[in-house]
């Protein structure tokens, strides 16, 4: 019974799909990787959030990758949110996957076991149980580390819109939160 590294927040927001995941990574209860990256690009539109195995991840973002620019070149046009989840569920263990596509924003949550399910907010991973648009994003990955040893360290946010997703730099929860024991002792 190993605990399983990571958090990640996602969620439909009206303006596109917030993605937000620590970067801490553990193997057996030690941390192995302080700035592991858990929120990985596939294409200007669609971002995939990892938990698990750093090797399965990597390899299945590299095929999920290639078989989507494959469509893209064979077909003049990107597959579709729907399409790309569908595709994900078939060849992939534990991933998420995110998008914006000619239908508005979709978020999908895709399981090792085949299971996809669309829905407007997810949380994954070992700290998700702890877990409470880039503000709210913070917070939860915040929260969620402050409880779960095998998450932490760094947050990862990232806005996916109709042009494509943006990626703020990576914000130290420790500064994050001596920020908010500031502003506590200050209310106090």
């Amino acid at each position: 019974n190993n605990p399983k590294d990571s958090f990640s927040g996602l969620w439909v927001s009206l303006r596109g799909v917030i993605a937000s995941a620590d970067t801490r990574a553990s193997c057996s209860g030690l941390v192995s990787c302080p700035s592991a990256q858990k929120i990985l690009p596939i294409h200007s539109h669609l971002l995939v959030t990892t938990s698990g195995s750093g090797a399965d991840y990597m390899l299945w973002e590299r095929i999920l990758a290639r078989e989507i620019r494959l469509y893209q070149l064979r077909h003049g046009r990107r597959l579709s949110i729907t399409g790309s989840a569908k595709l994900l569920s078939h060849i992939l263990d534990p991933f998420k996957g995110t998008n914006v596509d000619h239908c508005g924003p979709k978020l999908f949550y895709v399981c090792s076991d085949g299971t996809r399910l669309q829905g407007e907010l997810f949380s994954v991973g070992s700290g998700s149980p702890y877990a409470e648009a880039v503000t709210l994003a913070r917070e939860i990955v915040y929260r969620a580390t402050h409880r779960d040893a095998y998450s932490g360290n760094y947050v990862d946010l990232f806005h996916i819109t109709a042009q494509g997703y943006s990626h703020r730099d990576q914000e130290d929860l420790r500064e994050y939160h001596r920020e908010r024991e500031r502003l506590y002792k200050a209310e106090c």
